[in-house]
């Protein structure tokens, strides 16, 4: 498609069509329960297949290998995906939306665009990413944004903003460009080092962590594959067009030859570092309509366009488009302004934490650079996680103040720098010298992206409970050598899971794992770090019913026999540790 390589296509359809013959045994219900299993974009590139062939057996494939748990749902416009796998399912959503977009499927279109919506408007972070531990929580696990350190996954915003740029092609709302630019800025170039060129797989919100990249040759991540194509998505979006409209989507320095209209364009910025954007038709002559993106970002009746120096009337209103139709020609101006202005955005379903915008960019701080364990990662199996230190999240920087949305006016720009800010005007609890900065430019330190706010009145007894769990669950993780969350994909994988006859589920969001019946069993492999005399740390649900009689073994050795039939009759998690 890209270069017109004819063996190259000959070489995808054969695989296309060995994908279609090794799986072409198995029954309707065996092919649904193999789609269970993470298995990347099957079905747009057996829709690719199908664009490039107008074959139908690849359209069959495409729908063959489309996930009716997640399909099904989304198309009713039911969201399931609590602590689902985040970047199994965005793929499986990627060719939702290509066999709607190629086939006028109603059911796929609305599976796609749902999808996107409850995504970015109920489990996104303020720059873009979502998921935690690979996973989508609940609403109820939604503070393990705060608690753990595997946040947001770039993979997952990599496949976002495919999925946004096919919605995009077949309904080009503003609303998709808003949270495309807002996701390139502040996630996928954040996610380079600018020196090494390593590549970040989780990006923690936990107030004062810090993120670790890939070793050239070590790290062999899914997000270095993917991370080698992020950047260079920086020019892929900038325009695009329809026929006789071309739009102008981002706001970044460029050169645009638009053959079919033979003429030549160029966008002048250091946006986000000013405030305004110059286009120039450098050659040709041509009518057509232009659309500039009136961001989400910019107030209502704040944006400025001018042609040729001459003010154009603008009735549109924030994520939307201005349409500019006119015969254009060599040496046309347009100089679009774009005021940027601090906000704040609450943490989906934690709000007692928020985080700072200006305009698009997300605003954070340096911390600190001690304990940046594993910065620089080796080949090791868990080393794409920032394992250093967790610091109390009671002891940051916290934010005292009643009208919460004033913190955002209470910023003060530190002179002749655009797109710096102190926080000196701020009530902080944990007080320090807080310079807020874009987070795409913050690397190798601890940082803060999202800040605890609090009223005044209720910030003591707010605090006091969370530094007693605080200090709990720290006590704890201090003791740990290793853990596992049974029931969730990659935790099991990353220590070898076996299992005979067992089953995973979830309860009070809490993912579990059970076997049931003659010669069940799950295991899992452990390290030790070559300790001895270690505990076994086992967390039960206190309300199971039946018979919850059963054995643990540690290296083919019964430690004992466990029965927690009608223990405790409490619907609780109890904690049990056997030594």
């Amino acid at each position: 498609l890209y270069t017109g390589d004819i063996k190259a296509k000959e070489m995808f359809l054969k695989f296309c069509d060995w994908g279609i013959f090794i799986t072409a045994a198995l029954t309707d219900s065996e092919m649904q329960n193999v789609l269970d299993i993470e298995h990347g974009g099957m079905n747009e590139t057996f829709a690719d297949a199908y664009e490039m062939t107008r074959n139908e057996k690849y359209l069959i494939a495409a729908k063959r290998f489309s996930h009716r748990m997640l399909l099904d749902a989304m198309a009713a416009q039911k969201d399931n995906l609590d602590n689902k796998h985040a970047n199994t399912q965005v793929p499986k959503v990627v060719g939702f939306e290509r066999i709607g977009e190629l086939t006028d499927d109603a059911k796929y279109k609305t599976a796609g665009s749902f999808f996107w919506t409850t995504v970015t408007e109920n489990r996104s972070l303020a720059f873009g990413g979502n998921s935690r531990r690979e996973s989508f929580p609940s609403i109820t696990s939604s503070t393990d944004f705060v608690n753990d350190v595997e946040g947001p996954e770039s993979c997952n915003s990599y496949n976002m903003l495919k999925l946004t740029e096919d919605l995009f092609r077949v309904t080009p709302l503003a609303k998709y460009a808003d949270y495309y630019e807002r996701t390139l800025y502040n996630h996928i170039l954040s996610t380079q080092h600018p020196e090494n060129g390593g590549y970040v797989y989780f990006t923690p919100a936990r107030p004062r962590h810090y993120r670790v990249y890939s070793s050239p040759n070590e790290g062999m991540w899914c997000c270095v594959g993917s991370g080698m194509e992020n950047h260079g998505k920086y020019g892929q979006f900038i325009y695009t067009h329809q026929k006789d409209v071309l739009y102008l989507n981002l706001f970044v320095a460029s050169e645009l030859n638009w053959k079919d209209k033979k003429v030549k364009i160029r966008q002048q910025t250091l946006f986000p570092n000013e405030e305004q954007s110059k286009i120039t038709i450098t050659e040709g002559k041509a009518e057509f309509t232009m659309k500039i993106r009136y961001p989400s970002w910019v107030g209502d009746g704040a944006l400025k366009i001018s042609i040729n120096g001459k003010a154009v009337n603008i009735p549109d209103h924030p994520s939307s488009y201005v349409a500019l139709k006119r015969s254009w020609k060599k040496g046309d101006v347009i100089i679009v302004s774009l005021p940027m202005h601090n906000t704040v955005e609450h943490m989906p379903n934690v709000p007692n934490y928020i985080a700072v915008m200006h305009g698009p960019v997300l605003m954070a701080a340096k911390t600190g650079t001690e304990d940046l364990k594993g910065l620089v990662a080796d080949d090791g199996r868990w080393s794409h996680i920032a394992s250093g230190k967790k610091l109390p999240v009671d002891k940051a920087p916290i934010i005292i103040e009643d009208n919460i949305t004033s913190i955002a006016t209470k910023l003060q720009r530190v002179p002749g720098q655009p797109l710096l800010f102190t926080a000196s005007s701020l009530h902080l609890i944990n007080p320090t010298n807080v310079i807020l900065e874009p987070f795409y430019k913050i690397h190798d330190a601890r940082y803060m992206m999202y800040w605890m706010a609090l009223s005044k009145k209720g910030y003591q007894s707010y605090l006091d409970s969370i530094s007693i769990v605080e200090q709990q669950k720290l006590e704890l993780e201090k003791r740990t050598i290793d853990f596992v969350a049974p029931g969730e994909q990659q935790p099991e994988a990353d220590h070898f899971m076996q299992q005979q006859q067992s089953k995973k589920g979830n309860q009070n969001d809490e993912f579990f794992r059970e076997a049931h019946g003659e010669g069940a069993y799950f295991s899992y492999q452990f390290s030790t770090n070559k300790q001895t005399g270690l505990s076994l740390f086992v967390r039960y649900w206190g309300a199971e019913w039946g018979n919850r009689k059963f054995d643990i073994y540690i290296d083919d050795q019964k430690l004992l026999t466990e029965d927690n039939s009608n223990r405790w009759n409490q619907s609780a998690f109890q904690n049990v540790v056997y030594t």
